[in-house]
């Protein structure tokens, strides 16, 4: 029981900065991609949806060689400031913000695209800085969908098990979130453990969805 309230404690802690650093890269870049026009524009794009239809364990794996301890970044880590990010929860957080960056994208992308750009050009003519269009004017007025694709993305997160398990691994105590103690569960025979668990993550994947659908809902 000890373990089972520590993965859900850590299951919300990784899915609730998973998603804080999928909202602030994924509307930052998605806003970049509607309002300016670069060469390689529609690779990023493409790289930045990625996630959403690659294999999680395919993800896991292209962070080990990144992040690993003989990985491109893992190991300038290592040597220069004694991190390391394999086997630990922070792993874990990295891993859930890949997997659910593109949902959060995705949404900001459409909804930014969806803003009239009449008034973000009258702000601009009132003075207004590029900075302030954005958080006054274009984030205003696509929050409702950005705020869905968060919800969405959060959710997404905490079920994240592929790549968090090549990651962070699945360590009692330590690393384990819901999803892998289920699968602990499972493969232990604690059919039990693993129902109560199940019911958890299903409760308040409904509670997720349940908000996100009135946050879609036009207002009437």
């Amino acid at each position: 029981m000890h373990h089972a309230l520590f993965a859900l404690q850590l299951t919300l802690r990784v899915a609730c900065l998973a998603t804080l650093i999928a909202l602030i890269i994924g509307v930052g870049l998605a806003y970049v991609l509607n309002r300016r026009a670069f060469p390689g524009r529609d690779w990023l794009d493409a790289l930045c949806t990625l996630p959403l239809v690659m294999p999680p364990t395919v993800l896991g794996y292209y962070l080990i060689v990144i992040i690993g301890r003989n990985g491109v970044l893992g190991a300038w880590l290592k040597e220069t400031w004694g991190i390391s990010l394999m086997f630990t929860w922070q792993g874990a957080v990295l891993a859930a913000s890949v997997v659910a960056f593109p949902l959060v994208f995705t949404s900001a992308r459409a909804a930014l695209e969806g803003v009239d750009h009449d008034l973000e050009n009258a702000a601009r003519t009132l003075g207004v800085s590029e900075a302030g269009v954005f958080f006054r004017v274009s984030f205003p007025l696509a929050l409702r969908s950005i705020l869905a694709g968060t919800m969405l993305a959060f959710a997404r997160a905490m079920g994240e098990f592929g790549a968090t398990l090549m990651v962070a691994g699945n360590l009692p105590g330590r690393t384990q979130t819901l999803s892998l103690a289920v699968y602990s569960a499972v493969q232990a025979g604690e059919d039990t453990l693993a129902n109560n668990l199940v019911l958890v993550i299903s409760a308040l994947c409904v509670l997720i969805l349940v908000v996100t659908g009135k946050l879609v809902k036009p207002k009437t």
